[in-house]
């Protein structure tokens, strides 16, 4: 910015220009960028009540000024959208409409709720396209309620996140550390516990069962990934009631598996193994990561959703461990939602941030950071693969070195 005239006479540069310019730093004054510039006058532009005005009434900006008012609109409405939404899984709506429409009177019977209220969310569902008006004022699935019967892993997602819910009624002193362990603090028994290994089948039970119940879209997104037809010996760590490994061996018919869990999961494994005819292919052996050695011979090695559950110090365990129980020249699968990932960075720096910040343990982490933990565990050719829904996982895969 130009010079402006001191009172008197000299010509002098304004603190308000040279703020443009720098800012301060830990160590004195640090010059902005051109970037930084440019989007600090954009900063200004955009929260410019009169450019809001002008920006919503001219033809050729009104759709995006629309449309951002109701994005922003959106981030402000979303715990009660997701009221909505954990009302209709509740009350089990989409099972009601799974064999045609319904008019809201009956609907009312079947909820059941009064019929103002049973009105009342039906219009919300409708506008959050959950349902859909049909015919003679009748109400049927919408494109997302029918993704949604179609998922139940998802709808018992949903219902879980009561606990999320409620762990962060303060956000602020969460970050902060304020608050003590919450409810999802005791969903999940084994984060951060060093006795882990000791935990009932009652204790692990409801945390099971719900990753049993989400395992089958993380296991299609790792299968249209990777091929496990070329390897012979499957250790799948923290595989817990097996449901990965029965879709794995669908697709690899003389793969043999190994299943690594606390003892009660692995006695889970073991049955579910039983009951699907797969004990001749797959063993479930218990124990802990963090306190017994890994059962070893295996040419690859998967970690399904179990690395961002656990802080830097156990992983480099666990990563070290497998290094030395797989095969010369082994392979490790880690699948899980991973931070930065482009399109989908909300689930990985928004959402899981948080949930694992109320759990007490973990952190979604950047391929970037993955890639140096297995690098010091000794991997190489570290790889993330593509995969068509990264937002459910993402699949990266390394090689032990020799």
């Amino acid at each position: 910015m130009a010079a402006i005239a001191h009172r008197d006479g000299v010509g002098e540069t304004s603190e308000a220009s040279r703020g443009a310019d720098v800012v301060p730093s830990g160590h004195g004054v640090s010059r902005l960028s051109l970037h930084d510039r440019l989007l600090g006058w954009r900063d200004l532009i955009l929260s410019n009540p009169a450019f809001q005005r002008f920006a919503g009434s001219f033809a050729l900006t009104r759709p995006i000024a629309r449309r951002r008012a109701s994005e922003l609109f959106d981030l402000c409405a979303g715990f009660v959208y997701s009221q909505v939404l954990f009302a209709c899984v509740r009350l089990k709506l989409f099972d009601q409409l799974a064999d045609g429409p319904l008019g809201s009177a009956e609907l009312a019977s079947l909820v059941p709720l009064p019929a103002d209220a049973t009105l009342m969310l039906l219009d919300a569902a409708v506008s959050l396209r959950l349902l859909q008006r049909r015919s003679d004022g009748r109400y049927g699935l919408g494109s997302r309620g029918a993704a949604l019967r179609g998922n139940p892993g998802v709808v018992a997602m949903i219902e879980h996140h009561a606990m999320l819910y409620a762990d962060l009624r303060d956000p602020i002193a969460l970050l902060r550390g304020d608050v003590g362990a919450g409810q999802l603090a005791a969903y999940w028994p084994y984060a951060g516990n060093r006795r882990a290994a000791n935990l009932s089948r009652d204790a692990i039970a409801p945390y099971t069962a719900l990753m049993a119940a989400s395992q089958p879209m993380i296991s299609q997104q790792v299968l249209s990934a990777y091929s496990f037809r070329g390897h012979r010996c499957l250790l799948d760590v923290g595989g817990g009631d097996g449901s990965f490994i029965a879709a794995v061996v669908a697709h690899a018919p003389k793969l043999r598996c190994v299943l690594f869990d606390l003892p009660a999961v692995a006695d889970q494994a073991s049955e579910r193994f039983r009951t699907e005819g797969l004990s001749s292919r797959a063993v479930a052996i218990g124990g802990s990561f963090l306190a017994n050695h890994l059962p070893e011979g295996a040419d690859i090695v998967s970690l399904v959703r179990v690395i961002h559950d656990h802080d830097d110090a156990d992983i480099m365990t666990l990563l070290r461990a497998i290094h030395l129980a797989l095969s010369s020249d082994g392979t490790l699968l880690i699948a899980e939602p991973i931070s930065g990932v482009r399109g989908a960075e909300p689930i990985g720096d928004a959402y899981f941030a948080f949930y694992l910040l109320a759990m007490g343990s973990g952190r979604p982490r950047t391929f970037a950071r993955l890639r140096d933990m297995l690098t010091e565990a000794g991997f190489m050719d570290i790889a993330l693969r593509p995969n068509a829904m990264p937002m459910l996982a993402s699949v990266i895969t390394a090689r032990k070195s020799r």
